[in-house]
């Protein structure tokens, strides 16, 4: 009797593990993917507590993005955080159109501020960034000190595009 129980034990698991993979595919859109940001009740306006990709998707990793030059690696805005921030979501954009990407596609952000206290203004940078972009997953960190002398804020993204 033990035996048998087993057995039956071991198909269902087995026929519940051959099923899932065709369930999971059978719900994303033919062709596309499906982004979907969800939200806690107080993050809603401030970040998505979660955002999940269903689907052949690209996945896009941005290393951070600061106030380096791109021509000389010099730092930008020396003192002036909003413009530092400014100039480092503008190459967040350059970088995720050259890969065929928008702010609209970006998943999660991670910032690297070295004052805290900078908050407001971060949050006023990155609205403006993401324009009309729904809000991905966030997280602000406060560090002692960046890569180079003289920056004030670093921001990574990850963003996920339909495979082509």
């Amino acid at each position: 009797m033990r035996t048998s129980f087993g057995w039956i034990a071991v198909g269902v698991a087995v026929g519940v593990l051959l099923a899932l993979p065709t369930t999971l595919i059978a719900q994303a859109p033919p062709g596309g993917f499906l982004k979907q940001n969800f939200f806690g009740v107080w993050s809603k306006a401030v970040f998505a507590d979660a955002v999940t990709v269903t689907g052949p998707a690209k996945t896009i990793y941005l290393a951070g993005m600061g106030a380096e030059d791109e021509t000389d690696g010099k730092i930008l805005h020396q003192g002036d955080f909003l413009e530092q921030c400014r100039y480092a979501y503008a190459k967040i954009k350059k970088v995720l159109a050259q890969q065929g990407a928008t702010m609209h596609d970006i998943v999660k952000i991670t910032a690297y501020v070295t004052d805290a206290r900078v908050r407001p203004d971060y949050a006023k940078c990155r609205g403006e960034a993401l324009g009309d972009a729904p809000l991905p997953t966030h997280t602000f960190l406060n560090v002692s000190q960046l890569a180079w002398p003289g920056m004030l804020v670093e921001i990574d993204a990850t963003a996920v595009v339909a495979a082509k």
